[in-house]
């Protein structure tokens, strides 16, 4: 029998914490061991409680939902999921995500029951996941020095063996990229593409928090953008990312809604077998920390064509389930912790 997923509920708002409490008790694998009205009454009632799952509004009077992340990370990692308004606290959000929460789930801006309701099997299977995550991280949190002095070593390069490298990750993404990207060199020969299931929002966001800590230039994908070496692109939330190859050879981004039938918008799927379309052998896929098997057809496309792929090793996982469905078909060349993966790559490239 499944043991309980105990769930401390963190809301300044007296309505969502009894909502919030109602949805997640639908599932039989959960329980709301208590609810907390701030960051400072959540703190006693972890360290009195030791919840599996802390689900935490941001936006609340007090201490605010980053700032008892970071105080219990440093006391004690726990699994936490964001439930907050994407609007009001986009900043704080992907500030949370930094400081170690597995994932995020939008309250609707319209706080009527039925609304809110709507969330409900989002929240229960992410309060699932988030239970099963590896905690603390094993990885370092990169600081602003990290481009301008702690990036990998690298020998001098003459030619690559690769002309792009597709990056896909999900849970854990925001913490896993934060640590491997600054430590990429101004000079890649090659360009980066990346699909990260984030919400509607905070991609741009988030790219900018990247390129700000990188010497490489990191930004969200516009349509038409050139694909070229030294740049990082990453998939805008709700759009799928791919490329076209122009008659004078280079190769541009793609933005689109479809395929519409993907589990994930953008998906680590698509962007994979367009880079296996575009690039054939020459393609050098990355499946990184995630829940789920997003990525593992598009790597089976990256191989058809030749290229090759790397796994994030289950030891530096949060969540080890999109690196182990690409490990499990047989379809990964290297299976490297997040501390190897920039060596990784370059040394493949």
């Amino acid at each position: 029998m499944q043991q309980l997923i105990r769930v401390l509920v963190v809301d300044d708002s007296a309505f969502l914490r009894k909502v919030v409490s109602q949805m997640l008790s639908r599932s039989p694998f959960i329980e709301v061991v208590a609810t907390a009205r701030d960051g400072a009454e959540a703190l006693e009632l972890v360290e009195e409680h030791r919840p599996d799952v802390v689900t935490l509004d941001l936006m609340m009077p007090g201490m605010d939902g980053v700032t008892f992340l970071r105080e219990q990370m440093r006391r004690r990692p726990v699994a936490v999921v964001v439930c907050s308004i994407a609007h009001e606290s986009g900043e704080m959000a992907l500030g949370a995500l930094e400081a170690g929460a597995v994932d995020f789930v939008q309250k609707p801006t319209a706080l009527a029951t039925e609304k809110v309701f709507e969330i409900a099997d989002e929240l229960i299977e992410k309060v699932k996941a988030a239970s099963l995550v590896r905690l603390p991280r094993a990885a370092p949190e990169p600081t602003s020095d990290t481009a301008s002095g702690n990036m990998v070593e690298t020998k001098p390069r003459t030619a690559t063996t690769a002309d792009i490298v597709v990056i896909g990750v999900s849970t854990g993404g925001p913490q896993a990229l934060r640590h491997l990207i600054p430590q990429l060199p101004a000079d890649l020969p090659v360009p980066v593409a990346m699909v990260l299931h984030m919400p509607v929002g905070y991609t741009e966001m988030y790219a900018q928090r990247l390129n700000d800590i990188s010497t490489l230039e990191v930004a969200e994908a516009r349509e038409g953008d050139l694909i070229r070496p030294g740049a990082v692109f990453l998939a805008p939330a709700g759009r799928h990312l791919s490329f076209v190859r122009q008659s004078d050879g280079s190769v541009r981004a793609h933005l689109d809604l479809h395929p519409m039938d993907t589990p994930h918008r953008p998906a680590v799927d698509v962007l994979f077998r367009s880079a296996a379309e575009a690039y054939g052998a020459r393609t050098l896929g990355v499946v990184m920390t995630g829940m789920g098997q997003d990525g593992l057809l598009g790597a089976g496309h990256i191989k058809a064509q030749g290229g090759r792929i790397v796994t994030e090793a289950e030891s530096s996982c949060i969540v080890y389930g999109m690196p182990r469905a690409v490990d499990e078909a047989s379809l990964s060349d290297r299976r490297v912790p997040l501390e190897q993966m920039a060596a990784t790559i370059l040394e493949l490239v």
